[in-house]
């Protein structure tokens, strides 16, 4: 499955959000963390991540800092700030309206079957 790109981009504040919440992290560890929390089903590339952290910054939403674990080589770390913690929980009761709202007009539909109206043609 694809998700739309309309979708990523809507919902990418607030992962990368709150996976700085979680801790302070660089870029590919925020990458490979969206990657595993998805199942895989967010593949996010750099050019994705790296310009909405840069905006993040601009916001003060992030501070970044650039640090150096003995034996790697040098990394921007972002870690998320008061107004980003802020932020986060503005998005989360956004998103949590979003999420209710789609269960209200998906309730009782189960799987999704032909839709009311709807036909299926052989051959169509």
């Amino acid at each position: 499955m694809k998700v739309a790109k309309d979708l990523v981009a809507a919902s990418a504040v607030p992962m990368v959000l709150g996976i700085l919440a979680e801790e302070a992290s660089y870029g590919y560890a925020i990458l490979k963390r969206i990657n595993e929390l998805s199942g895989g089903e967010l593949d996010w590339t750099e050019g994705l991540l790296y310009p909405l952290l840069h905006r993040l910054e601009r916001l003060g939403h992030v501070e970044s800092s650039w640090q150096t674990v003995t034996g790697e080589r040098r990394r921007k770390y972002y870690r998320i700030t008061g107004t980003g913690l802020a932020e986060l929980a503005e998005q989360r009761r956004q998103w949590d309206t979003v999420v209710d709202t789609l269960k209200g007009v998906w309730h009782g539909m189960g799987e999704l079957g032909p839709l009311p109206g709807l036909t299926c043609e052989a051959g169509a």
